[in-house]
Formats: C-alpha cells, sequence, structure tokens
C-alpha cells in the first residue's frame, strides 16, 4: 500500500526503528529465560515479543516455570533483565542506519515529530544517549508508561498527535513491530513499516507501506511547509 499524501507530523517507534535496540534485548531475554528452562528458540521470541513490555515477557515466561521454580519475584526478574540489557546496549548499541540524518532534516524543515515507544523512560533515556539522538528529540518522547495505554491500543499514538498539534490522519506512524503496527492502523495513521511482509497478517500488510530502510522516508517529507 502506499501513501495517498505526505504526512505533517511524523511518530516513530524507538526501538528496532530509531535505535538497533530491539534484537539485542531479546537475545539478553532469551538467555535469561534459557537459564530458568524456559522452551524458546530465539527466532519464536522474535515473533512473539518483538514490541511487546517486558511486563507481559515475564508473565508469559512464568507460565512455563516448573513447580520447583515457584514462588517467583517477577518484579526483580524484570529489574534483573533491565540491568541485563542496559549493560548490553552499553557495549554494541547503535542508531538504525540513517536515523540521525533524518531526524536532523525533519528538524530543519520544521515538521513536527516524536517517539512514541512501548518501553520505559529510563530505557528510552538510556539508548537515545549512547547513540546520539537524544538532543534532537527534545521533550517529544512519549513513553506507555507514563501515558497509561501501551500498543497495540491506539491510546499512545493519539496522545502523541495531540501533543504536536497534528490530526491523526496527517501523522504517519514508523514502526517494526506488529503491536506498532497495529496501533497506527487502530488510530487512522499512515503506516511505515521497517517488518518486513512475512509473518504479518494480511489484514495488517495489505494497509501499511513497507520500507526497507529510513532513508526512503525523505521522499515523503513535505518540502513545502
Amino acid at each position: 500500500m502506499s501513501p495517498q499524501k505526505k504526512p505533517t507530523a511524523f511518530i516513530f517507534d524507538l526501538d528496532g526503528t530509531l535505535v538497533d535496540s530491539e534484537w539485542m534485548g531479546l537475545e539478553v531475554l532469551h538467555g535469561m529465560a534459557c537459564a530458568l528452562g524456559a522452551p524458546w528458540r530465539l527466532e519464536d521470541m522474535h515473533a512473539q515479543f518483538g514490541g511487546k513490555p517486558m511486563a507481559q515477557c515475564a508473565a508469559e515466561l512464568a507460565k512455563h516455570l516448573t513447580s520447583d521454580q515457584r514462588p517467583w519475584d517477577e518484579a526483580l526478574f524484570v529489574k534483573q533483565l533491565r540491568a541485563n540489557m542496559a549493560i548490553r546496549f552499553r557495549q554494541d548499541l547503535q542508531e538504525i542506519p540513517g536515523a540521525k540524518v533524518l531526524l536532523q532534516q525533519l528538524h530543519t524543515l520544521k515538521i513536527p515529530f516524536a517517539i512514541g515507544t512501548n518501553g520505559p523512560r529510563e530505557k528510552a533515556e538510556l539508548t537515545l544517549g549512547i547513540t546520539g539522538l537524544r538532543d534532537l528529540m527534545g521533550e517529544r518522547l512519549f513513553c506507555a508508561p507514563e501515558v497509561g495505554s501501551f500498543k497495540p491500543d491506539p491510546a499512545l499514538f493519539f496522545h502523541v498527535a495531540a501533543a504536536l498539534n497534528c490530526a491523526p490522519e496527517h501523522c504517519a506512524v514508523v514502526e517494526d513491530s506488529l503491536p506498532g503496527l497495529r496501533a497506527g492502523l487502530a488510530a487512522g495513521m499512515q503506516v511505515f513499516s521497517l517488518h518486513g511482509r512475512p509473518g504479518l497478517p494480511a489484514e495488517v500488510a495489505e494497509r501499511v507501506h513497507f520500507i526497507h530502510s529510513l532513508s526512503q522516508l525523505h521522499a515523503w517529507l513535505p518540502s513545502d511547509l
């Protein structure tokens, strides 16, 4: 599906869209889950948990624990998971290719943009800081735990659109996960997908515009603003 008009504002997911953290985080989760005996393959985790809050991942893990592994402190697990992810991010994290150039171009053209992420602010601040993108965002960082709504619920995107003073139908959402794609579609926004067509339900794939890189978005910037 091709967008019918150029959007006047852009809303970006963060993990896997602007910073290359999604696969790292899932690798850390996979290692900790395997240590507890969870029967998950890494490739299955990408499909099952991509874009989902850590608390949901931990709750799913709890279903696979044996009786001798209980009682299990889910909050402690999530805390340790975040700590392990932070270590990994500080070692290897980079921006998604083209992220900084794209955000700088949006800033130059005075096109409103923001981040709408399911992740907590602490994680977002860390990954944006490591990759050198934090200063470009200003106050335009919106985190689902603070808004009180997680993708695929569209309320987070509605909240961001209102903060940008832009009607939802004039906003573009840039996402890499199924929950984010569903949220953008439910919000009535134009949706650009860095997630490939394989693995997406037909009703989603038929309504999004697939891109292979962030650089492709330059063609959709309304330079006449």
